[in-house]
């Protein structure tokens, strides 16, 4: 998308769209001092983040958004940046000023809008108990941002209409998203036992975050918060617990060599097995073996 910069009342592009309040899309090549101070946003914002790496502060909150990422900023909340300014990079952006919205939840969009008021009330009220300002790799935000530059400039016959359109697209898309995401917190139990199971399953395989993350649909940063927020650990301390646990049960009903439980249960070497079993329990994984003799 070539650059662009429209502001309501300032941009006749705007015009036909009393409803946008801004629409952006920009290539940030150098540092403009106080060119991203904090603001109370006074509009439904939303801005995706297609190069670079930025730090925001959104509603008290700090990000690190980087391509792909979209945020989501409602009237009455903070954004801006520590420094003060953007950096580097490419975002694009639209200003959203709906005829009603409350912090309670209240949201009408207004008659522009094709969404159904019961549809615009569970929106608003979705939006505002939700404490998430930023979303990973949404569905077709990007393609969104690139059809209503296209309109806007092109201005082809029925142009306010899809303009429009596409607007109410963007938002089904945030919402659509939210939900899913919130029906997979709430089922995060069930998803968490088949992730061990897979786990336990596959021991010996050399799991990453971010491959653990991905089976049950989540980021690794939200995924990391889950994780310590269900089990009290790390996922990886949390694997390592697991790998132990399941190390005791060969050391007690097996009788094969230390070396191989190692290998078997994930551990890169018999001395990282053995160091990491006594941390855990206080005796090397020898003296388990034969202090569980003696006491059966």
């Amino acid at each position: 998308m070539s650059q662009l910069f429209l502001q309501q009342q300032k941009s006749a592009e705007l015009n036909p769209f009393p409803h946008i309040a801004a629409f952006a899309n920009r290539k940030i090549q150098h540092i403009q001092f106080n060119s991203f101070v904090k603001r109370i946003s006074d509009s439904i914002c939303i801005y995706y983040i297609s190069d670079g790496k930025f730090e925001w502060i959104i509603n008290g909150r700090a990000f690190s958004l980087y391509p792909g990422d979209t945020a989501i900023v409602l009237p009455g909340q903070e954004l801006g940046s520590e420094k003060g300014f953007l950096d580097p990079g490419a975002l694009a952006w639209i200003e959203i000023s709906p005829q009603v919205y409350t912090p309670a939840g209240s949201l009408v969009l207004g008659s522009w809008s094709g969404i159904p008021e019961n549809d615009s009330k569970a929106i608003g009220k979705l939006l505002s108990l939700n404490n998430v300002s930023v979303l990973s790799k949404l569905p077709g935000a990007g393609h969104v941002f690139l059809q209503l530059q296209k309109e806007i400039v092109d201005r082809e016959i029925g142009y306010t209409v899809r303009v429009n359109q596409l607007i109410d697209e963007l938002l089904i898309h945030i919402v659509r998203h939210l939900t899913r995401q919130n029906n997979l917190q709430r089922d995060f139990p069930q998803t968490f036992m088949k992730l061990e199971q897979a786990l336990r399953s596959n021991l010996d395989h050399q799991w990453m975050v971010e491959e653990m993350a991905v089976m049950v649909g989540l980021g690794t940063t939200a995924f990391t918060e889950k994780v310590k927020n269900y089990t009290g650990f790390s996922p990886l301390h949390y694997l390592i617990n697991i790998r132990i646990a399941e190390a005791l049960k060969l050391l007690k009903n097996t009788g094969k060599p230390v070396t191989d439980i190692a290998l078997e249960t994930g551990f890169y070497s018999s001395q990282h097995f053995a160091t990491t079993f006594k941390k855990l329990t206080g005796y090397t994984p020898r003296q388990f073996r034969i202090n569980n003799k003696k006491n059966t």
